[in-house]
């Protein structure tokens, strides 16, 4: 069958990759009950200066905060689907917990990879590289990558300099941009372009297809809040700072 969407990995591939991203979505938003979402205490006395600042009333102010939870998730995601792309192209395939993101079939290519450029703090970044090295040295006619699938710009170069404190550098191992990656394993320049532009009809379609009737139930933390403060009369911003904080001196009079 001619691909529909992109010409470097088949229709079915990439409508199965959308389809587990699009599962994690489900998940995330489901994941949401009030429990979790007092999971990372939260920051009340900001809320009240988003509140105030951005004239947001307290429901779709905390309706945003759990917005924000479920996106935090939803970009470890994001890299996964990328991870899943990357190795439906022939000659290449997922690790699979095995220590590496990607690898050519042939030994000759090892990544991890990245979502965004800025994911990672120095002892990460170190150990990182120490992996890829690792690699490098195991298997000679290696390459091996860092891909930052958002980097600020377009690059490959061999990944050098400071880290931790420490000199790092090997002849083998490199940081990549993500669109310089896609090229690299497609040989098309412009493949995570053509990515781009193909998603919209290939989400849709995956959609259309998709039975509404196996979608979970949505987040439930707002509805769970809600009940408390039908019982406490307290406003929504103080029924969660006393959920959160009512052993702090004083609070426990809201």
């Amino acid at each position: 069958m001619k691909n529909k969407y992109v010409n470097f990995i088949s229709n079915e591939h990439l409508l199965n990759c959308i389809a587990n991203l699009h599962k994690s979505y489900l998940k995330a938003k489901n994941n949401i009950t009030k429990k979790n979402f007092y999971n990372n205490k939260i920051d009340t006395i900001k809320l009240t200066f988003d509140s105030e600042f951005n004239s947001v009333d307290e429901e779709n102010l905390i309706q945003s905060e759990i917005l924000r939870q479920i996106d935090k998730s939803i970009n470890n995601s994001i890299g996964t689907f990328h991870e899943q792309i990357l190795g439906g192209i022939k000659g290449f395939e997922i690790g699979n917990l095995s220590g590496f993101d990607i690898k050519a079939k042939d030994n000759t290519l090892f990544a991890d990879i990245k979502n965004k450029h800025n994911t990672m703090n120095s002892s990460a970044a170190e150990a990182l590289f120490q992996k890829l090295a690792r690699y490098a040295d195991s298997y000679k006619k290696a390459k091996c990558y860092w891909v930052q699938i958002l980097a600020k710009e377009s690059f490959c170069e061999l990944w050098s300099g400071d880290i931790n404190g420490k000199e790092y550098s090997h002849s083998k191992v490199y940081k990549i941009s993500g669109d310089r990656f896609y090229a690299l394993l497609t040989e098309q320049e412009d493949s995570l372009f053509k990515l781009y532009k193909a998603l919209p009809l290939a989400i849709r379609d995956y959609l259309n297809s998709f039975d509404n009737s196996e979608e979970i139930a949505k987040n439930s933390a707002l509805d769970e809040i809600k009940v408390e403060i039908n019982a406490s009369k307290r406003s929504i911003l103080d029924q969660i700072t006393f959920e959160n904080y009512s052993y702090y001196l004083g609070f426990d009079k809201l």
